[in-house]
């Protein structure tokens, strides 16, 4: 061996020893909870005995002194100085190359991460990480995973691949990037390309991959019943009620008694009916209306008393906190509540005496309350509309109750002139269904209308919410207010307001960015926008500019709604936190002392963590159906809208089907592209075309990836496009 080859080796060895060597002290520090420690102390711990890595050790202490993490005291020993703890945080592994650290705390930026320095960390791991000092240039600080605190979870879903000697699962959620090894006696009778469920049996360092055990077989990896499977066992959602759950809502009687009844207002003689969508099954709103003698009328918001038959310590109950909310996937519900009582005992069927809980409201024809009444009630409704049916006696003022609707619909115009007369943001996103065939293969993508039906009852479900929030806030008692949950949205965060306000600005649109006019401004810009090729991604990057709404026991505002005080009351079969605002506002009219803030508090987190965990779900569940749709769909050049940009890749929303895909910029041959993150573009660097967000576009579908839920376009390009600069 040469000389020059053996010193070059024995180079790489000591920086491999040094750079180990730092890796454990900054371990070290990070357990070091407060102690002091001398340096033989030290090196002792890191069992270090060459004297050049002794030398190293102190340039690294006197480097961490230097950057802050560590204090040097009288003695010479060394101490972690107060901010060298670390930083406590969420895995987000946006990419292979890198992830995020997502730390929650106020002021605090997430905190980039490289993949090497994750360690065995994956995404939603709760990790320890110390920051790494002169290492990012870019807007968040860049950190070290040095603790693993908590995993986030243990169970994956993917595609079994078997081979003669072992197995590997390739897992169907697009943030894990690494495949799960399979011994053959772990496979538990999982064939070839099944779709399994899979619980970690070993987590594995550096490039190993972790281990783990087949524990149900969902289906063949493409049919829909086990993509289905797939997507509720991503995001953790059960797949059927507990045997004991289901024996105990069986036992609950559905007789109603003359003594119940007698507790409550009568409104079975009052006319009273429910308007759904045509394929609902639970119906757990009704209105009923009168007009009063003095010419007002009376307008009920009766919902069904689901915690008359749910019963706090119960496991009924127990499971109903626990789901927190139903859960609405494309091709079916995953519901918080067992059949017998969500379609059953609670469901408001024509027809049939039900139990109620209820706001009613003395309106005059201007839409002025004059008196409010909060109780439980019985009703019977008269009929069932369909949001079509109503909305077609709306239309023609003939059929059933037809007078009655179109005294509710004035009504609800007025509501909903006034609302937005007081600030609230009128954003009308686009949503989709499917029609399925029996094998739940989807024929077609159908936009979601929302006519005058529609908004009439949510227009009065709103009014309803806002009343019982609004009267609860005024039960003061020793000038304290009653433990309440509310729902709460937040004033969006100013710089992601003003980021938006730059980027309406290219397209010739003003926003005005003061408090006071945000909302105005915005509904302004909605109107402005209506029908032009840049509302799409205007309304999108409005509503993530937006703060998230959530559940809460602080007696704060709805931002977007423009409500000092609003709540959830109109929806218990679906949703907790309404059992939670019925059973307390019965404790406050029965004249009961306001309830523990913080248990209700840890309540609220808990459902609004459901909450989020079942947007997800239902939008990975469309995501789905949105691409086996374009996996069956014809080869064309298909108009489209560039929705996002990002370093890797640009997201175009296909105008026909509303499906989202991707054109990757390595795919992009007739240039190299950069990316151009403050004006949300790319560009090319030789002919410096533009493509950036509200582009129209012409794609081609290249390939599609129903596993990963994954559409990659091409650009048919356009070659008289006028180049921007």
């Amino acid at each position: 061996m040469s000389k020059k080859k053996f010193k070059s080796q024995k180079e790489n060895r000591d920086r491999n020893e040094i750079r180990e060597l730092f890796d454990a002290l900054l371990s070290l520090i990070n357990s070091m909870e407060g102690k002091a420690y001398s340096v033989p102390q030290i090196a002792k711990k890191l069992q270090v005995k060459k004297k050049s890595l002794i030398n190293e050790l102190y340039e690294m202490l006197d480097s961490l002194v230097y950057e802050g993490k560590l204090d040097q005291l009288s003695n010479g020993s060394y101490k972690p100085a107060k901010s060298a703890k670390g930083i406590v945080g969420i895995v987000d592994h946006v990419n292979p190359r890198f992830a995020y650290v997502v730390t929650g705390e106020e002021g605090q930026k997430d905190i980039y991460v490289q993949t090497r320095d994750l360690g065995d960390a994956m995404h939603g791991d709760t990790v320890r990480v110390q920051l790494l000092s002169g290492k990012r240039s870019g807007s968040s600080p860049e950190g070290k995973v040095v603790e693993l605190i908590k995993r986030g979870r243990n169970r994956f879903v993917g595609k079994l691949e078997v081979s003669k000697n072992y197995g590997f699962v390739v897992p169907d959620f697009k943030k894990m990037y690494q495949d799960f090894f399979v011994y053959p006696e772990n496979l538990n009778n999982a064939k070839h390309n099944d779709k399994v469920l899979i619980e970690v049996t070993k987590w594995a360092a550096g490039d190993k991959n972790p281990e783990a055990k087949v524990v149900e077989i969902l289906g063949k990896t493409g049919e829909n019943n086990a993509e289905i499977h797939s997507i509720m066992a991503e995001f953790d959602l059960p797949f059927r009620f507990p045997e004991n759950v289901l024996r105990e809502s069986e036992k609950i009687s559905e007789g109603i008694t003359a003594a119940e009844v007698a507790k409550r207002k009568d409104f079975r003689n009052v006319l009273t009916f429910t308007i759904d969508p045509e394929d609902a099954k639970d119906f757990d709103d009704a209105i009923s209306f009168q007009q009063l003698p003095n010419g007002r009328y009376e307008i009920g918001v009766h919902i069904a008393d689901v915690t008359h038959y749910v019963v706090p310590g119960t496991v009924l109950d127990d499971d109903a906190f626990d789901r927190a909310t139903s859960v609405y996937l494309v091709d079916r519900t995953v519901p918080m509540l067992p059949e017998r009582l969500s379609n059953a005992l609670c469901s408001l069927r024509p027809h049939e005496d039900k139990l109620t809980f209820a706001a009613v409201f003395e309106m005059d024809d201007k839409g002025k309350v004059h008196k409010e009444w909060f109780g439980r009630t019985i009703i019977h409704s008269d009929h069932r509309f369909t949001y079509e049916q109503a909305q077609e006696v709306i239309e023609t003022g003939e059929g059933k109750f037809a007078q009655e609707l179109k005294i509710l619909n004035q009504l609800h115009h007025i509501l909903r002139k006034e609302r937005f007369k007081k600030g609230a943001v009128n954003f009308e996103t686009t949503e989709v269904k499917f029609r399925l065939d029996p094998q739940g293969k989807p024929l077609m993508v159908i936009p979601k209308i929302r006519k005058d039906a529609h908004k009439l009852i949510e227009e009065f479900m709103l009014l309803a919410n806002r009343a019982v929030a609004t009267y609860v806030f005024k039960m003061k008692k020793a000038e304290t207010t009653n433990t309440f949950v509310y729902r709460t949205h937040d004033f969006p965060d100013p710089q992601k307001v003003e980021d938006f306000a730059v980027f309406a600005k290219q397209f010739g649109h003003k926003v005005n960015v003061e408090e006071a006019a945000v909302s105005r401004s915005l509904n302004k810009l909605m109107d402005e926008i209506e029908g032009k090729p840049e509302q799409n991604v205007l309304q999108s990057l409005a509503v993530r500019a937006m703060a998230k709404a959530k559940y809460t026991t602080e007696a704060k505002g709805h931002f977007g709604l423009a409500f000092d005080h609003y709540t959830h009351f109109t929806s218990p079969i679906r949703r907790y936190p309404d059992m939670m605002v019925h059973r307390l506002l019965q404790h406050y009219l029965d004249g009961g002392k306001s309830v523990s803030k913080k248990e209700y508090e840890e309540k609220c987190i808990h459902s609004s963590e459901r909450e989020k965990r079942a947007a997800d779900a239902e939008r990975a569940s469309i995501k789905y159906k949105q691409v086996e749709f374009m996996s069956l769909a014809e080869d064309k050049v298909y108009d489209g809208i560039i929705t996002g940009v990002t370093d890797f890749g640009i997201f175009v929303e296909i105008v026909e089907t509303k499906c989202e895909g991707m054109v990757r910029l390595a795919d992009m041959k007739d240039d190299f592209y950069e990316f151009d993150e403050k004006n949300y573009r790319a560009i090319g660097r030789r002919r410096k075309k533009v493509y950036r967000l509200g582009d129209k576009v012409q794609v081609r579908i290249k390939k599609t990836d129903v596993d990963r839920r994954l559409i990659d376009l091409t650009f048919e390009i356009d070659k008289t496009r006028s180049i921007d600069f």
